[in-house]
């Protein structure tokens, strides 16, 4: 086939597999083009490329030209992810599932003496590294896709800007090419910092938000020796305690059904309003060495791409960070009142506090990554918060507070609890008609009407138009599981923490 009848993606397609296989004659095809500088695409055509990964490379590109530029494939994600978590075993022994089993039963009953929210429908289970990332990994991509496509369509437009005019009309021809390309990037990157993740976390819950599908509780027995690795407590505490607040954590959930669709709503509208700086993205593509391309990576990682953070980002950080710090106090209270028994379970909770707060190297990668950090720094005020609650009226009362988005406690209830512990006592003594103000929440509902919680101070508010609609709608204490959503310090970049 003659040069001039291929399509200007089969021409790209031919020159960079020539370029990749070290042909010389691709220097020469650009020999004269403005912008072209050919020592350092010589530089790139002597980097002994292994064949498959040119394989692969081709695959991805092949890709890109059919998808329909909408959206991203998550499967280089999966791929990397899986190939880190399998390294350390493919699979939970019969053993460990033993134990472990053992250990959630007895959690179970513990749990049910500590809270009055009801048992999950589905049994609880270990799990391996590989299947946590499988049942994790649709809520990592859609948290992540608002920022892939920020970087896909910045690095689309700085090549285009880049390239000299005589190639413009082929690099436009081709921009779901490089879209693809720049979203497989950032797919690849997430990959591993998932498949990092797969080698710290210890439950489903253990970074704090809903990855798991609502109502279902795991644990990962090949985490936990590394957990307790130096703390010289007995494994099967740990086990216990472990089990006790992955319990915790998913009947909250499977309860309050409007609960993860605060969450997931709330970090996907942080993540929409990223937009990568064009900047630095231009300085990084001027002094980019073909024959390096672990910059890029480094840039991706150290999150020199992302700009600082949005009024409307700071808003939606203040509500996240309430609610996250909301939900782990409590089950930071109804763990601790379930592991009494266990001599160790004040030490646990505390290495537990300490490692949500400090936060592993993965979860520091992914902060770089989408710009956040999911650490609830007001843990400890509020865990305080319901401890207060809970001595003032009780474990029924405290857990109808998770009923209805409207009476969950705002930021000023973790400041002095004081307002909402009178309230609650008012309910007790009968000075408060709780009939009426619940019946007066479900007719907003059936109304229609907008039923989000109000607090003037940034605190808990359902995101984005008719977020809580639907969901929070229905029957958030019935026994049908569901299962909505899922589909720092100041420096070069923002790491807000949460």
């Amino acid at each position: 086939m003659n040069d001039d009848d291929k399509s200007p993606e089969e021409r790209i397609q031919e020159l960079l597999r020539k370029l990749l296989s070290g042909d010389a004659s691709a220097l020469a095809d650009l020999q004269g083009i403005p912008g072209i500088d050919p020592a350092q695409l010589a530089k790139l055509s002597g980097m002994n490329i292994d064949p498959a990964m040119l394989g692969e490379l081709m695959q991805q590109m092949q890709r890109a030209f059919t998808s329909s530029g909408e959206g991203f494939s998550w499967e280089l994600t999966k791929t990397q992810a899986l190939r880190i978590a399998s390294a350390g075993g493919l699979s939970v022994s019969d053993g460990q599932r033993a134990e472990l089993d053992a250990a959630l039963n007895v959690a179970a009953l513990w749990l049910s003496e500590a809270t009055t929210i009801s048992e999950l429908a589905t049994e609880p289970t270990a799990i391996s590294r590989a299947d946590w990332v499988e049942a994790t990994l649709p809520v990592w991509a859609e948290v992540a896709e608002p920022v892939a496509t920020s970087i896909a369509d910045a690095l689309t437009a700085s090549l285009q800007e880049q390239l000299p005019e005589q190639m413009r009309d082929m690099a436009q021809d081709a921009g779901r090419m490089m879209r693809g390309l720049g979203g497989s990037l950032f797919a690849t990157q997430l990959g591993y910092v998932v498949g990092q993740l797969s080698l710290e976390v210890v439950s489903g819950g253990d970074v704090g938000i809903p990855l798991m599908p609502t109502g279902t509780a795991a644990v990962l027995p090949q985490n936990l020796a590394d957990f307790g690795a130096g703390l010289e407590i007995p494994v099967d505490q740990i086990a216990l305690f472990i089990a006790a607040r992955e319990l915790a954590h998913a009947r909250l959930f499977r309860h309050a059904k409007w609960l993860r669709l605060h969450v997931i709503s709330s970090i996907t509208e942080f993540a929409r309003g990223i937009q990568i700086d064009t900047d630095a993205l231009e300085d990084l593509a001027s002094r980019f060495d073909p024959s390096q391309p672990e910059e890029l990576r480094a840039a991706l990682e150290s999150g020199a791409l992302l700009p600082s953070r949005t009024q409307a980002q700071e808003a939606t950080l203040a509500r996240l960070e309430n609610m996250l710090a909301t939900i782990e106090g409590w089950v930071d209270v109804v763990t601790a009142d379930a592991t009494a028994r266990l001599p160790k379970s004040d030490a646990i909770a505390e290495v537990v506090r300490r490692r949500r707060a400090a936060g592993g190297p993965a979860e520091q990668a992914f902060s770089s990554l989408v710009g956040l950090q999911l650490r609830p720094r007001r843990l400890r005020e509020a865990a305080a918060m319901w401890r207060a609650i809970t001595d003032a009226v009780g474990i029924e009362v405290r857990d109808t507070l998770w009923d209805y988005p409207d009476l969950m406690p705002t930021s000023d209830d973790i400041d002095d609890p004081g307002r909402i512990i009178e309230s609650l006592q008012a309910r007790v003594r009968g000075d408060a008609p709780v009939a009426d103000e619940i019946d007066d929440a479900i007719a907003r509902l059936l109304a229609g009407e907008d039923e989000r919680p109000r607090e003037s101070d940034g605190g808990i508010e359902e995101p984005g138009a008719g977020a809580g609609g639907a969901d929070a709608g229905g029957d958030t204490n019935g026994e049908a599981d569901g299962d909505a959503g899922a589909g720092g310090p100041d420096g070069p970049h923002p790491e807000p923490t949460v």
